[in-house]
C-alpha cells in the first residue's frame, strides 16, 4: 500500500512537472522562418512598435519578419540569426519594461526628455551603485514613481518604445545621469543634494 501510495505521489509530481514545462515553453515559443500563429502576430506588433516592421502583421514567420528581427536583434546587442530565441525573448522583455516606465514617467514630455528617462535606466545598469539587469534597476524599492504609483501598468505608446530604441542605440540627452526629478513633485529633499546635469522638460537631471 505505501508503495502504490509513494508510486502515485511520484506520478502525480512528474505530470504536474510535465505540465508547468510545457505551460511555460507555451508561453514563450521560439519562432523561426516558416512559423504561423498568434505568437507570430504578436512578435510583429512588438516590433511594430519599435520602427522595424512596416506592413499588417499577417501571423506568417517570413523574409519580412525575419529580416526585422535582426534589424532589432542588431540594435539591441543580440547575435543577429533572425531566429527568436531564450536570448532575444530577454531583451525584448526588458525593452518592454523600459518602454513602460518612460510611459509611465514622461508621457506629455517632450521626445527627447522620453529618451533621457530611457537613457537613465541604462546609465543605472552600467553603473556599480545600482543593480546590473533592467528589471533589477526598475523594480529597486522607490527607484521609480511609476512604478510605485502604479503608472508603470499603463500601456505605452509608440514614442515610450521608439524612445527606449534611441537610448539603447546610444543616444543620452541626460548627459550620462543617474537620477531625474520634478522638483514640484519632491518628497525627498535628498534628491537636492545631487548633482544637476541637465533638465528637460519638467524632469531635472543629476548624478
Amino acid at each position: 500500500m505505501k508503495f502504490v501510495k509513494a508510486f502515485l505521489f511520484t506520478a502525480m509530481v512528474f505530470a504536474f512537472l510535465s505540465f508547468s514545462q510545457t505551460e511555460t515553453k507555451a508561453h514563450f515559443p521560439d519562432l523561426h522562418t516558416g512559423m504561423a500563429g498568434e505568437e507570430v502576430t504578436a512578435l510583429q506588433r512588438d516590433l511594430q512598435k519599435l520602427g522595424y516592421f512596416h506592413v499588417v502583421p499577417t501571423g506568417y514567420f517570413g523574409e519580412i519578419t525575419k529580416n526585422a528581427l535582426i534589424d532589432y536583434q542588431k540594435d539591441f546587442d543580440v547575435p543577429a540569426t533572425g531566429y527568436y530565441g531564450p536570448l532575444t525573448q530577454s531583451r525584448m522583455a526588458e525593452t518592454e519594461i523600459m518602454a513602460r516606465v518612460v510611459h509611465g514617467e514622461a508621457r506629455g514630455e517632450k521626445y527627447v526628455g522620453k529618451v533621457a528617462v530611457a537613457a537613465v535606466i541604462l546609465n543605472r545598469k552600467q553603473s556599480s551603485l545600482f543593480p546590473d539587469s533592467i528589471e533589477s534597476v526598475v523594480f529597486q524599492r522607490n527607484a521609480f514613481t511609476a512604478v510605485n504609483d502604479k503608472q508603470y501598468y499603463l500601456v505605452p505608446d509608440s514614442s515610450a518604445y521608439r524612445a527606449v530604441k534611441d537610448a539603447v542605440k546610444g543616444w543620452d540627452p541626460s548627459y550620462g545621469a543617474t537620477y531625474y526629478y520634478n522638483p514640484s513633485g519632491v518628497t525627498d529633499s535628498w534628491i537636492f543634494s545631487r548633482t544637476v546635469i541637465t533638465k528637460i522638460g519638467k524632469h531635472v537631471f543629476a548624478k
